[in-house]
């Protein structure tokens, strides 16, 4: 089974909002670390799948900057292939001044500056992206 996948990498004030995963069918993916977004739907558009996604899983608005990259990955039971996307959060904020969300799909979630993104358990999936984002390549 293949999926095509687009993800949000939100950043606020150098920081990167970095998301924890309940539990999945599927050990090696079951309370990892994720960029948020989600699966396109046949014949949407991957900026308009996450725009949509994100407002389904976040209740939040998000601005897309540009696309970073894309990335294939073969889990034990499934194959994905991710397009990452450069976001800026929501006019909203909290009450520490980071861009407001609604937790919906997810356990818990963090925001992060980009140096410390490898201290979490991230998903197989995410984790070259996460080492493409730590040497700044992909955000200049």
């Amino acid at each position: 089974m293949h999926h095509h996948v687009v993800a949000a990498i939100i950043m606020h004030k150098e920081h990167i909002l970095c998301m924890k995963r309940g539990q999945t069918k599927y050990p090696y993916t079951a309370f990892k670390w994720e960029f948020p977004g989600g699966k396109m739907e046949p014949g949407e558009r991957a900026e308009d799948a996450l725009h949509r996604e994100i407002r389904e899983e976040m209740d939040m608005d998000i601005t897309i900057i540009r696309h970073l990259t894309t990335r294939h990955h073969t889990y034990p039971d499934f194959e994905v292939t991710l397009e990452f996307y450069l976001c800026l959060g929501g006019e909203r904020l909290d009450a520490i001044g980071m861009p407001a969300f609604t937790l919906r799909e997810h356990k818990a979630y963090c925001w992060l500056p980009i140096s410390h993104l490898h201290i979490l358990d991230w998903v197989a999936a995410d984790r070259p992206v996460i080492e493409q984002i730590q040497s700044h390549a992909v955000l200049l």
